[in-house]
Formats: structure tokens, C-alpha cells, sequence
């Protein structure tokens, strides 16, 4: 499944959300990206970055590069 993965911004990041790699608090203001699947983006879930990239690490079976990490539109 394609996803479009966003940063989200500390000053952007107004509300609360539950990351479901770790089950655990995104406060507010706190830096995190959002995972949009392109083909249901009501199912868009907001991640801690590193619970995202630990899950995509253990779904692919390799290492991904978190310094430059892929899907990831830096473009905003």
C-alpha cells in the first residue's frame, strides 16, 4: 500500500494524537509526522518518527536510511 508521509511541525502540531506504534502520547507541539494512505486518506494516523521508522524497518525487513528517509515530503 502506497502512503504519503508528511512532517508535522512543532508549531503546527495543535492537537493530541494516540501513535499507533507505541500506543503512547503525541502532545501537542511535539515534532511527529502524519501517514496518509493514498487510496483511504480518512485513514490517516499521526506517528512518533521513530515508531515509524522501527515499524517500516520490521515490515520490509531492512534498514531504512532515517537521516533521509523514503515517502517522506520534505517539501512542506
Amino acid at each position: 500500500m502506497n502512503e504519503r508521509v508528511l512532517p508535522i511541525q512543532p508549531h503546527a502540531a495543535t492537537k493530541s494524537y494516540v501513535c499507533p506504534g507505541c500506543t503512547s502520547q503525541i502532545a501537542p507541539g511535539t515534532y511527529h509526522l502524519v501517514v496518509i494512505p493514498e487510496l483511504d486518506p480518512d485513514l490517516r494516523r499521526h506517528w512518533h518518527r521513530g515508531c515509524w521508522f522501527r515499524d517500516q524497518r520490521r515490515q520490509h525487513g531492512k534498514s531504512v536510511d532515517v537521516g533521509n528517509p523514503p515517502n517522506l515530503n520534505r517539501s512542506l
